[in-house]
């Protein structure tokens, strides 16, 4: 009935339909009670009950529409259906329309019965009268507590939409602050690649004379950094970037600088196992190279964090034709055991990124970004082992 109202509604009007006309069959058998004939009642009986189908959609029209055919069907004393009615509608204006839209219905029928009561005075006028205003009570008060519960559900409904509303602005906040460090590094990783195409090309003018060999491997140089830079350059135009930062630009760390990274974890309290593999680093370009770094120094990070006392750390780093294949992983000590699991994918290039809701801090975020910026995949989650892991792969050739 929740999912259907109206199939609710109409059962209710049916049930009182069945109940009216069960009275007038009972009375026709009954010399001494004068009924109308069959085609006056049932049109009656009808009408009275219909409009109780759409006392949710069109509560007030419901509503009067009951009380002016409650008049001629009370009058005619066709059954209880008019009553019933009545009471029906006072409880759906107040919960559906309001409480003043509940007094002046109820007012309007306080009005029409006792000008029916009056009219007809019948023997046991005080009874029906209290019967009237006890059931009147009644629909009051369920209506003012099914109302309240209504007004609670809205708010709490609101509230529920506000808080997804503000996570995902935050979520967005966070993408928006990790893109534009993004871009502030790779702008860094553009301006060094074109330092390097004009040394080499100012040698190259002076060697093109004298040391044609020279100059020739000058000239290779700049082709080679002019297409990495080139790949560089299409990655930024995809990362927004905040404009009117003033934080200070500091030279970025690469792969290489992984030792040192390791070294001070450990002296973090942390035991890290680093194993690079042969010529694994040789030849990365910039971007690449430092996405790598970021992406061992946030996972290292949320070891030392979250790992706990005992946590020990494994990085293993290694080559795969055009791919680089970064795994950290610790042994879960600690907090780590009570982390939700965590498991997010990001879509490989060319294809345009997905908007992902990743749970958790804004470190998981960041490695995302890099891991997409760069074409490459992250899965982030527990350890077959146990404990948690990092794994990465961003190709080594960019597309150009």
């Amino acid at each position: 009935m929740r999912a259907h109202p109206m199939a609710g509604d109409s059962f209710i009007a049916v049930a009182l339909l069945l109940t009216d006309l069960l009275f007038f069959v009972a009375a026709a058998e009954t010399p001494e009670v004068p009924m109308p004939p069959w085609y006056v009642v049932l049109p009656l009986d009808i009408a009275m009950v219909a409009p109780l189908v759409f006392r949710r959609k069109a509560t007030l029209w419901s509503a009067y529409l009951l009380l002016l055919i409650g008049i001629p069907h009370s009058a005619l004393e066709l059954g209880a259906a008019s009553a019933f009615a009545m009471m029906i509608s006072i409880y759906s204006v107040l919960v559906y329309v309001g409480r003043k839209q509940g007094l002046l219905y109820l007012l309007a029928t306080v009005v029409v019965s006792g000008l029916q009561l009056w009219i007809d005075t019948p023997e046991d006028v005080w009874i029906l009268a209290i019967i009237a205003l006890f059931s009147t009570a009644l629909c009051w008060t369920l209506g003012e507590f099914a109302g309240a519960r209504r007004a609670y559900h809205e708010e709490v409904e609101a509230r529920l939409h506000l808080l997804e509303t503000e996570r995902d602005q935050a979520t967005r906040i966070a993408v928006g602050e990790e893109r534009g460090r993004i871009a502030r590094e790779l702008h860094d990783v553009v301006a060094h690649a074109v330092s390097v195409m004009v040394v080499q090309a100012d040698g190259a003018s002076y060697a093109v004379d004298g040391n044609p060999e020279m100059a020739k491997r000058a000239l290779q140089t700049i082709s080679e950094t002019g297409r990495g830079a080139l790949a560089e350059l299409r990655r930024l135009l995809d990362v927004l970037r905040s404009d009117g930062d003033d934080e200070p630009r500091v030279p970025q760390p690469d792969a290489s600088a992984l030792t040192d990274l390791a070294d001070r974890i450990r002296q973090a309290g942390v035991p890290v196992t680093l194993a690079i593999g042969p010529e694994a680093l040789a030849g990365l370009p910039a971007g690449v190279s430092l996405g790598v770094y970021r992406i061992v120094q946030e996972s290292l990070t949320n070891t030392l964090k979250h790992a706990g006392q005992g946590a020990q750390a494994e990085v293993v780093v290694r080559r795969e034709a055009d791919v680089i294949d970064v795994k950290v992983s610790d042994d879960g000590a600690g907090r780590a055991k009570q982390l939700v699991p965590v498991a997010t994918k990001v879509a490989a290039h060319p294809a345009p990124p997905r908007k992902l809701t990743v749970p958790g801090g804004n470190g998981l975020i960041g490695m995302r970004e890099r891991a997409n910026v760069f074409g490459g995949t992250l899965e982030v989650g527990p350890a077959p082992g146990g404990g948690w892991q990092v794994h990465a792969r961003l190709p080594v050739r960019l597309a150009t």
